[in-house]
């Protein structure tokens, strides 16, 4: 026999969403189903009469989906992971961003329509029409960096907050957006040489 559910056992679910939007319900079941967050009714007939019993009284995953929207209303538009903690049927959301994400949100750009964006997309796939759909364009200055290293430091596996520094210059030449007017490989060679001194923590 399977081991019997523990309600106050603590549960931990990762699931990538995007901001400030409500995912796919039928995506969302089979995640926090077997944990106890989804309301069951069992069905029992008893003298001819239909018994309805409720197994976990709890918030169904349309619920589950509308909380995970106003926890990440901070990132309208950008896809982040949400860290869900379970325990005693009670669902805590927490947003765990990436370097990317916070990149793309330290630039400040207009939200998207991404209605729009996925009907170009298809577009451009049927065409073949080469074609850059997002563009990240912006700048960002070194103290931005810094402190978006700051906040991923926890997270990152360099030995000084320099290396973190490094490693979000990477993430940010990746994304598209220049660093003081500058390539974000010309910064860390910057720092490299010196030239450019990142505070130690």
């Amino acid at each position: 026999m399977p081991p019997k559910f523990d309600p106050s056992e603590i549960k931990i679910v990762y699931l990538r969403c995007v901001g400030g939007e409500v995912g796919a319900t039928s995506a969302l079941a089979p995640k926090v189903g077997p944990l106890g967050l989804v309301r069951k009714f069992y069905l029992f007939i008893v003298q001819e009469v239909i018994v309805p019993e409720i197994a976990f009284v709890c918030g169904s995953p349309k619920k589950i989906g509308d909380d995970i929207a106003k926890a990440t209303q901070d990132w309208k538009g950008l896809k982040v992971t949400c860290k869900l903690t379970i325990q005693n049927r009670v669902a805590k959301i927490d947003v765990v961003p990436s370097a990317a994400s916070l990149l793309i949100k330290e630039l400040k750009e207009p939200a998207r329509d991404r209605k729009k964006a996925l009907q170009l997309k298809r577009l451009v796939t049927v065409f073949r029409v080469n074609s850059e759909f997002v563009k990240h364009n912006g700048d960002l200055t070194v103290e931005q960096v810094i402190n978006i290293a700051r906040q991923m430091r926890p997270r990152s596996m360099a030995k000084k907050l320099e290396g973190t520094v490094k490693e979000i210059l990477g993430t940010a030449q990746s994304v598209g957006c220049t660093v003081n007017g500058q390539h974000p490989h010309d910064i860390v060679d910057a720092i490299r040489s010196g030239d450019i001194v990142i505070p130690e923590e």
